[in-house]
C-alpha cells in the first residue's frame, strides 16, 4: 500500500480534525435545541427540517452516532495527525542545525503534539461546541442530512454498542429510559420566562400575565376576598328610600341581601333586577333576590373560578371553618389575580401602596402581604396572616391604636389610622444600614 506524501497527511489530520468538530457541533445542537421548536422549522417548510426531526425523534442513538464519529475521528486524528506534523518539524529542526537524533526526535514530538491538541481543542471541540450552543437551529440543519447518512450507515455497529450499554445499565439499576427526560419544575419554568422577557421574547405584560397564573392556583379565597367590614349590603329591615340611597351611592353590581347583619344572609340582588320593579315604601327585596352561595374560606380561587362558571352567579359568601361569613368573594376578584386591577368607571379605590418620600411608603392596612413584599424586596417572618393589618396585630401581640410604632425586619411601620380596631393606614419606613 503507498505511503502518503507528507502534505497529504497533514490535510488528512486537518480533515479529521475538522470533522471530530462537525460531531461535536451535531450532539451539542441535538441536545441544546427543544423537539417543539423542530416541529415549527418542519411547520415551516425548513430545508433538512424533517431529517432534524428524524434525528431528534431517535436522540439516544442519533447521540451515540455523534458520540462514535467523535471517537473514531479522534483516534485516527492521534494516528496520523502527530507523526505527520513530526516528519513536517524534523527537516526544519536539521536545517536548523540540530543534529542529536534524540533532540530532533523530541522536540518535533513536542511542537507536533502541541500543535493537534491546540487545533483538536479549538477546531475539534471548543469552537464548535459553544457555537453550537448559541445557534442550534441552523447548525442541526446543516449537519442533519450527513449525520443521517452516517448513522444509517453505522447503525449495525451502533446497535451492537446500544445492546452493551444497555446490559451495562441494567448491572447498574438504571433501567427506565423514560428517567432520562426529567420535566421542568416550576421554578425552572419560570427561570425560563424571566430570561425570554430579558431577551426581548417576551413583552413585560406577557411575562407579568403568565407569571399570575402559575401563582393563581397557589391562593384561596380567603386571600383575595372583601372582608365583612367593607360589605355594602341591603337590610330588609332599612327604608327603601335608604336602602336606593345607599345603592345610589355605592353603585355596585350585586348586593347581600340580609336581615340586620351577614351573619344572616338571605340572598343576592342583583342591581338589574330593580330596573322596571315598583319600587314603593316597604317594598320587599326578598322578593327580587337569587339564592346564596356560600364557599370555604380555603378553597383555591381555581376552583372558585369553576364554581363562578358553573352556578352563573358571581358573588359568593367565604365561611370560615366556624361556619361564619367572614367576607364575599367575586368573579372580578377573580380576575384581577391574573390581569390586574379591572376597576370600572364607579370604582374609586385609593393606591394601596403609594410612595411617602424617600424609603417610606403609605400602605393601606387591606394590602395583602405578599404584594408589600415584593414592592419592598422584604421578606417577613412566616404568619398565619394575609393583609399588613393582621401582620402589625401578630408582630405587636394587642390591638392596634393611631400612632402605634412597630419594628419588622428590615423596616419600621406606623400606624396612621385605624378602624374597627384594624390599622386602615400605616407609613412603612425602609431602615438604612449604619454605615
Amino acid at each position: 500500500m503507498p505511503e502518503f506524501s507528507d502534505l497529504t497527511k497533514i490535510l488528512t489530520a486537518l480533515f479529521l480534525v475538522v470533522l471530530n468538530g462537525f460531531f461535536v457541533a451535531a450532539e451539542f445542537a441535538l441536545v441544546k435545541i427543544r423537539l417543539s421548536r423542530i416541529e415549527h422549522m418542519v411547520s415551516e417548510g425548513r430545508l433538512f427540517a424533517k431529517t432534524a426531526r428524524w434525528l431528534a425523534q431517535r436522540l439516544e442513538h442519533s447521540l451515540s452516532a455523534c458520540q462514535l464519529g467523535i471517537t473514531m475521528a479522534s483516534l485516527a486524528l492521534g494516528a496520523i495527525g502527530e507523526p505527520a506534523f513530526a516528519h513536517f518539524v524534523e527537516p526544519i529542526l536539521r536545517w536548523l542545525g540540530v543534529e542529536s537524533e534524540a533532540v530532533v526526535h523530541g522536540v518535533a514530538f513536542a511542537i507536533s503534539f502541541t500543535v493537534v491538541t491546540a487545533l483538536h481543542l479549538v477546531i475539534g471541540e471548543q469552537a464548535p461546541k459553544v457555537f453550537a450552543i448559541r445557534k442550534p437551529e441552523g447548525l442541526l440543519l446543516a449537519c442533519a442530512l450527513p449525520l443521517k447518512i452516517f448513522y444509517l450507515l453505522t447503525y449495525p455497529l451502533m446497535f451492537i454498542l446500544s445492546v452493551s450499554t444497555d446490559a451495562l445499565l441494567k448491572l447498574l439499576g438504571a433501567t427506565d429510559k423514560n428517567k432520562s427526560a426529567i420535566p421542568y419544575t416550576e421554578e425552572e419554568i419560570r427561570a425560563l420566562l424571566r430570561e425570554a422577557h430579558v431577551h426581548g421574547n417576551l413583552t413585560r405584560s406577557e411575562h407579568s400575565l403568565i407569571n399570575a397564573v402559575f401563582e393563581f392556583d397557589d391562593l384561596v379565597c380567603r386571600r383575595i376576598m372583601v372582608p365583612r367590614n367593607d360589605v355594602d349590603f341591603i337590610d330588609i329591615n332599612d327604608e327603601t328610600d335608604g336602602v336606593l340611597a345607599m345603592i345610589r351611592r355605592t353603585k355596585h353590581t350585586r348586593y347581600p341581601v340580609c336581615d340586620s347583619s351577614l351573619d344572616s344572609v338571605l340572598g343576592v340582588l342583583h342591581v338589574k333586577d330593580i330596573t322596571g320593579a315598583n319600587i314603593q315604601p316597604g317594598f320587599q327585596w326578598t322578593s327580587l333576590m337569587r339564592p346564596p352561595k356560600k364557599v370555604p374560606e380555603n378553597m383555591p380561587i381555581s376552583k372558585l373560578l369553576r364554581h363562578f362558571q358553573g352556578t352563573h352567579q358571581h358573588m359568593a359568601f367565604v365561611v370560615d371553618e366556624y361556619g361564619m361569613i367572614i367576607g364575599i368573594v367575586t368573579l372580578e376578584n377573580v380576575m384581577e389575580e391574573i390581569i390586574g386591577d379591572v376597576a370600572d368607571e364607579f370604582d374609586v379605590e385609593e393606591p394601596e401602596i403609594v410612595p411617602d418620600g424617600q424609603d417610606s411608603y403609605i400602605v393601606l392596612g387591606s394590602t395583602a402581604v405578599s404584594s408589600l413584599e415584593n414592592r419592598l424586596g422584604i421578606q417577613f417572618e412566616e404568619a398565619d396572616v394575609d393583609t399588613v393589618a393582621g401582620l402589625l396585630v401578630h408582630q405587636a401581640e394587642r390591638l392596634l391604636v393611631a400612632g402605634d410604632v412597630i419594628e419588622l425586619p428590615g423596616v419600621t411601620a406606623k400606624v396612621l389610622s385605624v378602624s374597627d380596631d384594624r390599622a386602615t393606614k400605616v407609613r412603612f419606613t425602609l431602615s438604612r444600614d449604619p454605615d
